[in-house]
């Protein structure tokens, strides 16, 4: 069964921290990647940052590398997205996203191609 939920958004000021979680079941969580996508009004849907399930390998865009960390835990099937240094700029819908699929070249981790299965979405929104 897919299922992947994420929690975990809201509202915060500029400079503040959030952290989102996505949970997965058990079956979802083997395949190889996850990632975090976010799209604002308007905007086209841009991947945030990427983990390698098998290894924690990690990979992040240019726009949130340094203040966005993406974490896993095994144990309870569940990839976190600890968001510091907000900006308004990152005021947007945030997806979690599963694919399997095998790459070493990590920008293709931001693919929203390479993924089929997605969460539901949580809210993030940060006033300045």
């Amino acid at each position: 069964q897919v299922q992947l939920v994420e929690s975990g958004g809201g509202s915060v000021q500029a400079g503040g921290s959030l952290r989102l979680s996505c949970a997965a079941s058990p079956d979802t969580y083997r395949r190889s990647f996850m990632a975090w996508f976010r799209q604002a009004p308007g905007k086209e849907r841009e991947g945030v940052g990427g983990i390698s399930i098998g290894s924690g390998s990690t990979y992040y865009a240019d726009s949130v590398k340094g203040r966005f960390t993406i974490s896993q835990d095994n144990a309870k099937n569940t990839v976190y997205l600890q968001m510091d240094s907000l900006k308004p700029e990152d005021t947007a819908m945030y997806y979690c996203a599963s694919g399997q699929f095998y790459s070493g070249l990590s920008w293709r981790w931001l693919i929203s191609g390479n993924y089929d299965y997605w969460g539901q979405g949580t809210q993030v929104t940060v006033s300045s």
